[in-house]
Order: C-alpha cells, then structure tokens, then sequence
C-alpha cells in the first residue's frame, strides 16, 4: 500500500497495477485513489472500464495499442476477471512489453501466484495484496477515525465493537458511522453505546450458539437458532457456519497443544489475535473427539440435506439437539 501511495504523491507510475484480496474496503479505496491520480476528471476518452467473466483480451490489447487522445496515459481497468486463475497467454505475453502510454489497473479477489498473468504484472508493475488487518491496525485505523470527530474510547470498549463488528474494514466503517451518530454531542463512546447500537456478525451469533452447546443449554442454543432464522439465515448457512466454528476450534485445540503462540495460531487459523483467548476457552468445552465426530456429522446431515432425505431446518435442529444434551457420549450420527 506505501508503494501505491509513493507513486501517488510523485507523480510516477507503472504500466500496471494488480490489486487483490479479502479486504474489500480497502482495495476499493485505493482502485479509487489511483484512478483519481491517473485520470482526469470527466475524462471519458482515455478510460475504459471492464468487469466480470468473457472479457475478450485481445479487445484490452488492441485498446492498450490505441495512443490516448491529447492525455499522458490511457487507462484501463479490469475488475474481478477471472484471468489470474484461469490461463490468458495473450494478454499475459502482451504485458511482458505492453505501450507505455497505457496503464492497467486490475482488482481481483483471489489470483494463482503460479499464473503467466500474475507473474507478468508482478515483474513489469506492482501487485499488491489486501488481506484481514490486524487488530492493532484496525484500532489505529479506528482511533484515527474517532480523533477527527473528537471522540474518545477505551481498550475494552474497542474490544467490544471490535468483537461485535468483526475484522472488515466495510463492516467497521458503517457500524462506527451508526455510533458516531448515535453518540452526536458527547465526547465519550461507552459500552453501553456498542452494546445499543453495533449490530452483531452472524459469526458472533453462531460463536454464542456453539458456546451455549458446549454449555450443555439447549434452550438457548435452539433459542439462537430460531433467531437466525427469524433474520432469514438459511439453515444450510448456518449449518456451514456452526461446521466452520466446530473445525476452529479442532485446529485451535490441536495447535494449542502443539504450542504455538496466539499470533501463530490467529494467522494459521484466520482468525483475528483479539478472538483467540475466547475460541480457546470454547473449545474446553469439547474433547477433541467430539470435535472431530460434529465436523464429521456437519457434513453427512449436509448430504441428507441435498440427497432429500432430510428437511434443512430439521437438520440443523438434530445437530443442537444431540450436541447439547447433558451427560450424552457424541458419537457420530
């Protein structure tokens, strides 16, 4: 991202540009920067912009050869195409001498490092990944944020909307608008302001729902599940989510047990540091067996499920139900 932002502040530029990862909100922010740097505005003659699947290369490369109309560069962008996970020898042998009056600006979500494609950008531009940040650079991002606004916060109350909003920056920046309004006129956010007005990840909401498993509470556990499907969860999602926290907490288990330290385990986990310490204190709850026999019977209730045998809302309840009982040995289904 310093690259990107150096380039920026002098005025010089690469033929091509690769921006990719998880992190939407942050990739967005500099696709727009360098298109604000690179074009000039309302200029339409000189920018083209492709998205999605079927985009003929030779079309970008017959458009990369057309010299720009009274302007420095032309520009052109290519959003989520495809061609860094799927082979495009064309375009990729075209950008290993591309026009220098013509500069490429690709956005991706996922890329095969091992592409043509990838490796062209990677030696003639810049490629520059966007993935989870980490919990000290969101608060840093979120302090900054709050400073301007003349706002104040302490470490457990960001613990708390952290815990809530989860690790997207698009998620935080909407949830910490909703609480810069909410706490208009006041110069301190408390707990009980998150507390009011975050609204809860659906992953927060399946972490309780396991939690309450673990906890032997039934009524609580199936009392989360109707919730979800009152904000129109599909029982399939939630299935999913609910295998997904079952396998986290195997690997944390294992990797606790290995001893490896909670940045390692936060990294190879993709989860973020501050979650570590609660998953840990949830997976006491389970042997690792258990763990191993509900990941194993997430899957087969999936496969009832999509075969017909099963209801989906049936299938979701049979798995609370048999993982919350008290004093019951789990064995699979």
């Amino acid at each position: 991202m310093k690259t990107i932002d150096e380039d920026i502040k002098n005025g010089q530029f690469k033929t091509m540009y690769l921006l990719y990862g998880d992190e939407a909100y942050l990739k967005k922010q500099y696709k727009d920067k360098l298109l604000k740097a690179l074009v000039a505005e309302g200029d339409n003659m000189n920018f083209s912009a492709y998205e999605g699947k079927g985009i003929n290369p030779k079309e970008l490369i017959d458009l990369a050869e057309t010299l720009p109309f009274f302007a420095e560069r032309r520009v052109v962008l290519v959003e989520n195409s495809g061609f860094f996970k799927n082979s495009c020898d064309d375009l990729a042998e075209y950008l290993s001498e591309p026009a220098a009056s013509t500069c490429f600006l690709f956005v991706e979500e996922e890329v095969d490092k091992r592409s043509k494609m990838y490796k062209a950008v990677n030696k003639a531009g810049k490629v520059v990944e966007f993935g989870t940040q980490n919990e000290e650079l969101l608060t840093r991002w979120i302090l900054s944020r709050l400073k301007k606004e003349n706002k104040n916060i302490t470490g457990n109350v960001m613990q708390l909307f952290l815990s809530k909003t989860g690790t997207d920056m698009g998620n935080i920046d909407r949830e910490l608008e909703k609480l810069l309004c909410y706490t208009m006129g006041r110069d301190v956010i408390t707990a009980e302001d998150v507390e009011t007005i975050t609204t809860e990840q659906v992953t927060n909401k399946i972490f309780d729902m396991v939690n309450a498993i673990a906890e032997h509470e039934q009524k609580k556990a199936l009392d989360y599940y109707y919730d979800l499907l009152t904000l129109k969860e599909p029982p399939m999602r939630i299935l999913f989510l609910i295998t997904r926290q079952f396998q986290i907490l195997m690997n944390l288990k294992d990797m606790g047990s290995k001893g490896f330290d909670q940045n390692t385990i936060a990294s190879k986990i993709g989860i973020p540091p501050f979650a570590v310490r609660k998953n840990q204190a949830q997976a006491k709850g389970f042997t690792m067996e258990q763990l191993k026999h509900a990941i194993k019977d997430g899957v087969d209730l999936e496969e009832s499920v999509k075969t017909g045998r099963m209801n989906d809302q049936m299938a979701v309840e049979l798995f609370i139900v048999k993982y919350s009982k008290k004093g019951e040995r789990k064995t699979p289904v």
